[in-house]
């Protein structure tokens, strides 16, 4: 077999994220070493075997693996095709240092929801534009992970719907249409825990902050449009990223592309 190493490493603009490492190894075998910031695995095809605090782990399909910072650990192909993984690391201040010894004891999550929602976190981070979504899948991702580490947090009961927060929060993201707001920031503004924006928003109105925000896009799009405006410059001014960004959440909440819903006007 012809030994392959494919990786694709970039730096977002969400807090938290210190980095996202994409990578195909076939033989590559990581000796001990040590990160700062906590290691958020999955692996998409194969599975890797790693030592972590002198006890041998795996990566079962479903299940999460998070390494803690400052803990050395190693990682090694578990089949003859390699692995195929995707990592999150995060600031060392966005998970405790509190959690680091339960995570050491129990680093492999057999979680099926945490792992499709950190797949959808990676989806949303390697999309430029869509910088409150992956925000908001990454604060319900946080709070799972401290349930795990937390035992009898996980599976509590959800918290009733603050609709107060809920419609302060559809304000300011009025307020934002095109310019944008960070949910951190919104957090900021609202007094209110990013988690809890987020819960309390989409069990008020049933759709989430960022897809709240990008509807209200698309609407001020289809005006435009409709007026004869070009869609780079529509997208330009209705707060999408380029182009493609706008095509993109055009057609997911219209059904056709920017341009074409220009052409059908009379």
């Amino acid at each position: 077999m012809v030994s392959r190493r494919e990786i694709s490493a970039w730096r977002p603009r969400i807090p938290g994220v210190v980095e996202v490492f994409h990578a195909h190894f076939t033989e590559y075998a990581y000796p001990m070493h040590v990160h700062e910031a906590w290691t958020l695995l999955i692996v998409d095809d194969g599975a890797v075997r790693y030592d972590l605090d002198r006890h041998e782990h795996g990566t079962p399909h479903d299940t999460v693996s998070l390494l803690p910072p400052h803990v050395p650990h190693n990682g090694s192909p578990a089949t003859e095709q390699g692995f195929r993984k995707r990592v999150l690391y995060l600031d060392s201040t966005y998970l405790g240092d509190d959690l680091i010894g339960a995570a050491v004891d129990g680093p492999d999550l057999p979680d099926p929801v945490l792992r499709l929602r950190v797949g959808q976190l990676h989806t949303a981070l390697g999309r430029r534009g869509d910088e409150l979504e992956a925000e908001s899948r990454l604060t319900l991702i946080g709070e799972r992970l401290r349930g795990h580490l937390r035992p009898g947090a996980v599976h509590a009961a959800p918290p009733r719907t603050d609709r107060g927060v809920a419609h302060r929060l559809r304000e300011l993201l009025d307020e934002h249409v095109v310019d944008g707001i960070g949910l951190e920031e919104a957090a900021r503004q609202l007094h209110a825990h990013p988690a809890h924006l987020v819960r309390a928003f989409s069990g008020a109105f049933g759709i989430a902050p960022h897809q709240y925000l990008m509807s209200r896009r698309v609407d001020r799009a289809r005006r435009l449009l409709l007026e004869g405006g070009r869609p780079g410059e529509v997208a330009a001014t209705t707060g999408f990223y380029d182009q493609s960004h706008l095509t993109r959440h055009f057609k997911r909440l219209v059904g056709v592309s920017p341009g074409r819903y220009r052409l059908s006007s009379r």
